[in-house]
Order: structure tokens, then C-alpha cells, then sequence
């Protein structure tokens, strides 16, 4: 069995950060050992606010080193990271990285480098923005960025496919050795596209846009878990990438079927092991 550390947010109620990762992982069938870098009641978006704080960054260097000291850190796989909330906590996932692979020259580094999207533009701190976009995207063994956070890493606008291809080629000369663009936006209004970049080729997936009267939270977190345990599993980046954007679709299929804001991760469940729906990914690269 495999094992992931995810350190980003954790939300009490609903699915959001590790709340949204963390299950969906472990119905994969991969041991997850969560640290949060916050702690809210809900998610941000609630009118009516949300309760909780940030932790130290002190706390992951802190649970890093105990995890270290009982001999585990050898056992882990990957370390995934999410929404950090300060560029303290940056340094801290950076550290973890390196000692990670200190203990295990195997394991994979996925950072997911949430900055923000276009309707919200960017939702952190200047510093946090620098500190993905210049320390933890280069050491990235994968990055899953949105086509926002994609321009932000790559400084180049994206309108069209050949645009999105680019972005992603140049993304994989900086160091990562994988792109997943979890959401591209621009490509059509019709359809959710996304788009895998590896050496081996470029890759996109489409299924059809679900209307919400609010849109779920979480689904970026969702996709970045589903293809981390893909590929600790030992699965093929482009079986990692077809899973993941199957296993989402089928979640948010649920959420819309049940006219809820947040997702239904434990009602959508199967969709984690078996997806209902069989979008094949395209090689546009």
C-alpha cells in the first residue's frame, strides 16, 4: 500500500482541501496522512463567513519531523501540497520536500499551487503567489495548476489550444515533469477541458459544462487527489489523467443531481473506484 502525506486546508463542514483530497484517496485504495494548514468551519465563500485559523508553519516542520522519528517518512510515496497561508508555510513545504526525499529518492512531489482563478483573480498573498510561482512549481515533480495559476507560473497568455500546449510545454521546461491543468477555461463554454503535458505528449480531456446556481468548492482539491493516488499506484500519467477527470465528473453529476452547494463526496463515492463515465483524453501535443 502507498502512502501520501497532503498538507493543505481542512474544512469541519463540507469538502474543501484535505476534506475534499483525503477520502477520495484513501477510497483508492492509498494510506493518507494529512497535514492542514488551516482549520475553518466551512469554506470561504459562505456569505455568512466562516470561524478558524491558520496554523504556524512551525506545526508542519514540527509533524514532518514526528512522522520522521517513528521511521515512516521512508514509507511515503508523495507529498502533496494545497492552499498554503503564508509564505512561511511555503518554506516549511519546501523543507518537507527535501527531507522527504532524503528519507525516500522515489517519492514524488505534486503541488497543487492555488493562487486563485479568473472571476476571484488571485486570492493570496503577493509573497504566497512568489513563493509558489519561484520555489515549490520548479521542484514540483507534477504541478496542477488552473489556467490562471498556469499564466501566473508561465507568464503567457492563454486564449487557444495551441496557446494552452505552449503554456504547459514551457511550464514542463522550468522542472515539473508533469502539467495537469485541472481547468482551461478559454478553450470552449460548452465543454470542461483539461489538459495533461508530459515529455511523451499533450494530452486533453472534455465533458460536458454542468450548470450550478453556485459553483462547488473543492473540485481543484478533488482532481489533485485523484491523480496523485493514480500515480502512486503505479498507474500511466495518461490513466492517472483519465481517471481523475472521469471520478470528478461523476462527483459533480451527484452534487448538481442533488441541488447542493457543496460536493457529495461520500454519496458519490463509487465514482473514486469505478467512474459511470468514460471520456477518453485526446493527444493534441
Amino acid at each position: 500500500m502507498t502512502n501520501i502525506i497532503s498538507i493543505q486546508s481542512h474544512v469541519v463542514f463540507g469538502h474543501a482541501g484535505n476534506s475534499s483530497a483525503v477520502f477520495p484517496m484513501q477510497r483508492m485504495g492509498v494510506e493518507v496522512w494529512p497535514i492542514h494548514t488551516v482549520q475553518f468551519s466551512n469554506h470561504t465563500q459562505y456569505q455568512q463567513g466562516w470561524t478558524g485559523r491558520a496554523f504556524d508553519s512551525s506545526d508542519i516542520t514540527e509533524l514532518m519531523s514526528g512522522v520522521d522519528k517513528i521511521g515512516q517518512l521512508e514509507n511515503c510515496s508523495a507529498l502533496l501540497s494545497g492552499y498554503q497561508g503564508s509564505a512561511s508555510q511555503c518554506d516549511s513545504v519546501v523543507s518537507a520536500v527535501s527531507k522527504l526525499k532524503e528519507r525516500n529518492s522515489k517519492a514524488i512531489y505534486v503541488c497543487d499551487p492555488v493562487m486563485g482563478d479568473p472571476e476571484k483573480g488571485c486570492i493570496v498573498a503577493d509573497d504566497v503567489t512568489d513563493k509558489l510561482v519561484n520555489d515549490l512549481m520548479p521542484i514540483a515533480d507534477v504541478i496542477v495548476p488552473n489556467q490562471f495559476e498556469l499564466t501566473q507560473f508561465t507568464d503567457m497568455p492563454i486564449e487557444t489550444l495551441q496557446d494552452a500546449v505552449a503554456a504547459c510545454q514551457y511550464a514542463l521546461s522550468k522542472g515539473p515533469k508533469m502539467v495537469l491543468v485541472k481547468h482551461l477555461h478559454s478553450l470552449s463554454s460548452d465543454s470542461f477541458s483539461m489538459m495533461l503535458a508530459t515529455v511523451d505528449g499533450v494530452y486533453l480531456a472534455q465533458r460536458p459544462h454542468l450548470e450550478f446556481a453556485k459553483q462547488p468548492v473543492g473540485v481543484g482539491d478533488l482532481i489533485t487527489g485523484l491523480f496523485t493516488a493514480g500515480l502512486t499506484k503505479g498507474w500511466e500519467p495518461k490513466k492517472a489523467f483519465e481517471h481523475a477527470h472521469n471520478a470528478a465528473f461523476g462527483v459533480l453529476r451527484v452534487t448538481q443531481e442533488s441541488q447542493t452547494w457543496e460536493l457529495q463526496t461520500i454519496k458519490a463515492q463509487d465514482e473514486f473506484v469505478n467512474p459511470s463515465s468514460d471520456y477518453a483524453v485526446q493527444k493534441v501535443g
